[in-house]
């Protein structure tokens, strides 16, 4: 059996930073180095009319050492790409050519409705803001946790 120093030896380890894209908050998680699980991490503000912070998660990914992307690609209920899929479809295009990391894009319906469930059910004190920085966080979570079990099963 491997232990995990000689797993690193072999480059196999390697973390993955899930993205939630929004119109005003970015919510970022990571994965642990097995690739297992995903922890939430932080939320970016988008400032009304600029664009995406690109340099600030691209050091928050060098920082942690992700070696990959995993966005949430918005669908409609139906499964069909709308016109903000495009928009976030060209965001991962300019960090991965910016950042020069593999994107992988996965469906995130009803990732942000499950976030808030269980941002409100855990009951932390917040002020509103605070509520949706970590619903997003949690919504780029279970964005990258489905994306690492739906690769696990997969392999």
């Amino acid at each position: 059996m491997l232990t995990l120093l000689q797993l690193k030896g072999t480059h196999l380890l390697m973390r993955v930073l899930g993205i939630d894209y929004g119109m005003r908050r970015i919510g970022l998680a990571l994965s642990d180095p097995t690739e297992t699980i995903a922890t939430p991490l932080d939320t970016l503000i988008r400032r009304r009319g600029k664009r995406a912070p690109l340099s600030k998660i691209e050091s928050i990914a060098i920082e942690k050492g992700a070696e990959h992307l995993v966005v949430g690609l918005p669908l409609n209920l139906e499964g069909n790409e709308t016109e903000w899929s495009e928009e976030v479809r060209a965001f991962g295009a300019r960090l991965a050519k910016r950042m020069n990391l593999r994107v992988s894009f996965i469906d995130e319906r009803m990732t942000s409705v499950r976030a808030e469930r269980t941002v409100r059910s855990i009951g932390l004190p917040k002020t509103k803001r605070e509520n949706k920085a970590r619903i997003d966080a949690a919504a780029a979570q279970l964005i990258l946790q489905n994306w690492l079990d739906l690769r696990k099963h997969t392999k």
